[in-house]
């Protein structure tokens, strides 16, 4: 993993997580040529399928950071598609990609519940076929947290791979520390109930975001 940069990539972050998720949709869908989306009324959980529709489920995927003494995220495995060295960049959109527009947010924290500056999250997944991107860097990328902690990611949904549900992979490492590896998944899968290393505890929170969807997941490091 390469060290992060502690100034241009931490400050270009922080300007970037002072937009509002919605203008980033919309212009992410006009580069797209997508309709633009509408803003949603309330952050209400949607379904984890390409249509953002509400459930009104309240899900809580990582425990509040409220006592001091939160609760390491769990490690899951990498899985046969991991490539190293790819590209540093917040947005693994690229031009003629089809599929829902999709944003990725939240923080990595300590178990002390305070932010990692500088931590490096590598995020890939499978396309909206269920198609991994191995001789490339197609939907592969990573990026550093701000100094709040706060990381901010532009992609699709990824669709579902053969004997999987929808998921995303991910490795997180707070500077010099060891690197988690481990998966997000979307709430109200079908597939969730019958994939072996399903996890809830690992279940981002979705909000409803016009034509696209809003993922949350907070990282716990130890």
């Amino acid at each position: 993993m390469k060290a992060p940069n502690p100034y241009s990539r931490r400050d270009f972050l922080r300007t970037l997580l002072l937009v509002p998720a919605s203008g980033l949709l919309a212009a992410c869908a006009r580069a797209l040529g997508l309709p633009e989306p509408t803003h949603a009324a309330s952050a209400t959980q949607i379904a984890g399928t390409p249509v953002a529709t509400s459930t009104g489920i309240s899900l809580s995927p990582t425990p509040a950071c409220d006592d001091d003494d939160d609760e390491p995220t769990i490690a899951q495995t990498e899985g046969p598609y991991f490539t190293p060295n790819s590209p540093e960049r917040n947005s693994l959109l690229e031009d003629g990609m089809q599929g829902v527009y999709m944003l990725v947010s939240g923080q990595v924290l300590g178990t002390d519940c305070q932010p990692i500056p500088g931590a490096l999250l590598d995020f890939w997944h499978a396309d909206a076929e269920g198609e991994y991107d191995n001789a490339g860097y197609r939907l592969r990328g990573h990026q550093f947290a701000d100094a709040q902690g706060r990381y901010q990611l532009e992609t699709i949904m990824p669709g579902l791979y053969p004997g999987r549900t929808r998921h995303f992979h991910v490795k997180v490492q707070r500077p010099n520390g060891a690197v988690l590896t481990t998966q997000l998944y979307f709430p109200d899968e079908a597939g969730n109930a019958t994939d072996g290393i399903f996890d809830s505890r690992l279940l981002m929170s979705m909000l409803s975001a016009g034509n696209g969807v809003h993922g949350e997941f907070d990282f716990v490091l130890e």
